[in-house]
């Protein structure tokens, strides 16, 4: 790298030194992200399709309804051991979650 810069100096090259802070971008120019265009082509119109909406919702709503049914049986109390500093269990109690 170190020789193709002497060699570019020797060939009549010339490094122009920039103060901290200049950007080589001029002012006026829009954003470079504002360039690019990312969608090419129209948006498409959609179809309404309220019967797959409504098995959607049902199937969600069948499920909310399952779910709920479990939680009422993780209720019961669980046991819970106590450990020393030792790692020996120490006593078991009951804790109701």
């Amino acid at each position: 790298m170190f020789e193709e810069t002497a060699r570019f100096l020797k060939g009549g090259g010339a490094v122009n030194k920039i103060a901290q802070g200049i950007s080589g971008k001029a002012p006026e120019d829009s954003a470079v992200f504002l360039n690019r265009t990312l969608f090419a082509e129209p948006k498409a119109s959609r179809t309404p399709v309220p019967e797959v909406v409504a098995a959607i919702e049902a199937r969600r709503l069948r499920k909310a309804r399952h779910q709920s049914r479990y939680k009422s049986r993780s209720s019961s109390p669980k046991r819970k051991v106590i450990y020393d500093d030792f790692g020996e269990p120490v006593r078991r109690l009951w804790q109701e979650e």
